[in-house]
């Protein structure tokens, strides 16, 4: 007899892998974005590939094995693309410079699709009048744009240091 749960397990991991390869190619920016219809849209997409996943399987066993299969594919990679640089290449984004020194780089810009709007916007939450007055703005692999300003005065801390402050500020 086979193992009746193979059958999820290999549903789990092609939906995972079509999940990784469709938010790659629909970009990093579109994570930080999220609006009423990007919400709607997940939690159908989440729907629509649980039946794909167990098929005609509806056990709470079978749900389980599938979330497993998803927990472990998503430690695996998690721990392979440390390892494995070429991997973690292939698989994760990288930070992309915008801005330096005021120069704005419109060919990355272009690439990325970020309008001047969305610039202006995220140097006005740091701050900053002009985008002449950027250092350095980055589109970070989470889909945020960070900015460290020209003046040190105005230099603003990125998210995750707010959140490291946060933690250790909790400790007194």
């Amino acid at each position: 007899m086979t193992f009746p749960y193979l059958d999820i397990i290999i549903r789990s991991v092609a939906v995972y892998f079509f999940m990784t390869i469709a938010l790659r190619v629909f970009g990093k920016k579109e994570l930080s974005q999220l609006n009423t219809a990007d919400i709607i849209l997940i939690l159908l997409i989440s729907n629509s590939v649980q039946n794909a996943m167990v098929g005609p399987d509806t056990s709470l066993i079978g749900g389980l094995v599938a979330a497993l299969v998803l927990f472990t594919i998503n430690f695996a990679i998690k721990k392979l693309t440390k390892r494995f640089k070429t991997l973690g290449d292939l698989l994760l984004d990288k930070p992309e410079i915008l801005i330096h020194d005021g120069i704005l780089d419109f060919k990355t810009l272009s690439r990325l699709d970020v309008s001047h709007e969305e610039l202006k916007e995220a140097a006005r939450e740091h701050g900053l009048e002009h985008l002449t007055d950027i250092k350095l703005a980055m589109l970070e692999i989470d889909g945020t744009i960070s900015i460290i300003s020209k003046d040190q005065k105005q230099l603003k801390q990125t998210h995750y240091k707010r959140k490291h402050n946060h933690k250790n500020l909790q400790k007194f």
